[in-house]
């Protein structure tokens, strides 16, 4: 049927995937203190020590409400941009100002799943693409703010990527071969720069989450697409860093995450990858 109508299927993506970016935003803020939580526990376990006695604390509880003054957050608060609007991003109760990151997160994945239709059309591969665009928004912003990566969502996303090239969404990216070589190579290389800058300067120049997530992306796009991902997450991490550091009068010992550079440089191969194959093999040196 929407297949039959295309500004409804338009308007039907538009309205499910602001949803979703409802939901993205809770997991960007609350996946981050779950960790915290469950390697605070742990870590009372390995002491000999009773776990701390904290409040009920995941994706579904508790409830949203303020961060200043508590006030819950009711259904009619919660519409995905309008309430933000409406309430004129501030609190209903105390008019403490929201941050503009909750209707941007909603908008922008609005805005992504709109691109996987216009590109793939109505397919399973549109719905696997904004599935993958999603779960990049959410790395990016929590690798942003704490510098995590979390296992939680970068090993889903390499399984994933695997088994749609498998044939779970009928027709993959790549083939199953260049998936799994792409998820190998993808950790190796990082995983062998991690240790050469280490043996050289003593320093981690990054974690172990990023080796996971450049697998994930090799597992999706195969081991053709990681010299143009790499290449592109290397120099816009470095021109970024470098302007970053300037602005906010920062030295170089300051880790800058690559979290976000890796996955924007995954969107845009989802979205330009022939073009950027194409660019890369004309400069590239025959």
């Amino acid at each position: 049927m929407l297949s039959s109508y295309p500004l409804l299927a338009y308007g039907v993506v538009v309205l499910f995937s602001l949803l979703i970016g409802s939901f993205l935003n809770v997991v960007i803020y609350r996946l981050p203190v779950m960790m915290q939580q469950a390697w605070a526990r742990d870590c009372a376990e390995l002491r000999g020590e009773p776990s701390p006695d904290t409040p009920p604390f995941n994706l579904a509880v508790p409830r949203s409400r303020c961060g200043t003054c508590g006030h819950m957050i009711g259904a009619w608060e919660n519409i995905p941009i309008v309430s933000f609007l409406w309430l004129r991003g501030r609190c209903r109760a105390c008019k403490t100002p929201l941050s503009w990151r909750y209707p941007a997160i909603e908008l922008i994945s609005a805005l992504l799943a709109l691109a996987c239709l216009h590109i793939f059309g109505l397919s399973w591969q549109a719905l696997f693409a904004s599935v993958f665009a999603w779960v990049l928004l959410v790395l990016a912003c929590i690798d942003f703010d704490t510098q995590l990566l979390p296992d939680s969502l970068t090993l889903p996303l390499l399984w994933l990527g695997l088994l749609f090239n498998a044939g779970l969404a009928t027709i993959g990216f790549c083939s199953l071969q260049a998936a799994v070589y792409g998820a190998a190579i993808g950790y190796l290389s990082l995983w062998s720069v991690y240790w050469v800058f280490k043996l050289v300067t003593g320093k981690e120049g990054m974690g172990y989450g990023d080796f996971k997530l450049l697998a994930a992306l090799g597992a999706w796009f195969g081991w053709q697409a990681l010299p143009a991902i790499i290449l592109l997450s290397s120099i816009s991490g470095a021109i970024i860093g470098s302007l970053w550091l300037l602005l906010h009068r920062q030295g170089r010992d300051h880790p800058i995450p690559f979290g976000p550079f890796l996955a924007c440089a995954g969107l845009l191969q989802l979205f330009f990858g022939p073009t950027l194959q194409y660019i890369l093999s004309v400069f590239s040196p025959v």
